[in-house]
């Protein structure tokens, strides 16, 4: 007997959708999501390679340096994959955005450092590619703490939340004055796009459509 095909995956409207947010916030479990769905090729920041990261939680003042050129590198070197294989793949998801370096090396790296890291990362001239849609989660540090908390990474457990609102400052400044693409800014503090189905169904019915310019998505809980 004969097995019927699967059926093609939905028809999205964009070739290149990077989910974003600070840490904790669910945006590489959204990504995976995403790709899963669409069939879609999936790019990921792989934080866990980094060897410097473990040190940057328990001593964030002597780790920051190293933790951030090692993740400026890799990301150099995934964009640059990007570009090489950009006519070989109708779509891809990633869970970073290459300009959020930069953010995290002005939160974490005092003006020395930083100095010396702008200067590394204008030669290394990165050709990233602009997203057709950027998704910002949005979500205050209490949430993301506890996430952080659920998850149990053991690492991460020392992440002070002073660090962590800071970083949700930044993420809220940068994306005030991000304007290189469409931008959709989702609030995803009270809502699962995980594990609820009915979630994700709202969220992926804002993300899959044409977009323009800067939106907001208020999720309905349920």
């Amino acid at each position: 007997m004969s097995t019927a095909p699967a059926p093609p995956p939905p028809a999205f409207a964009h070739r290149y959708v990077v989910i974003e947010g600070p840490i904790g916030v669910g945006k590489t479990s959204l990504a995976r999501r995403l790709a899963a769905q669409y069939g879609a090729d999936l790019v990921l920041e792989q934080a866990e390679e980094n060897p410097f990261l473990e040190r940057f939680y328990r001593s964030p003042r002597t780790g920051a340096f190293p933790a951030q050129l090692y993740f400026l590198f890799q990301r150099a070197r995934q964009m640059q994959q990007l570009r090489q294989s950009d006519l070989f793949s109708p779509l891809r998801v990633a869970d970073f955005l290459l300009e959020k370096d930069r953010l995290f090396a002005r939160v974490t790296l005092d003006d020395e450092e930083y100095a010396l890291y702008e200067q590394v990362y204008e030669r290394l001239a990165i050709d990233a590619p602009v997203p057709d849609l950027v998704v910002y989660l949005q979500a205050p540090a209490d949430v993301l703490q506890e996430r952080i908390a659920r998850r149990g990474i053991r690492y991460e457990q020392a992440m002070e939340r002073e660090y962590l609102e800071r970083l949700v400052d930044a993420y809220t400044r940068f994306f005030h004055l991000y304007d290189a693409g469409p931008l959709l800014i989702v609030n995803a503090a009270e809502v699962d796009f995980i594990d609820n189905d009915a979630h994700f169904a709202q969220l992926e019915a804002e993300v899959s459509r044409p977009r323009r310019g800067r939106h907001y998505f208020n999720p309905f809980r349920g």
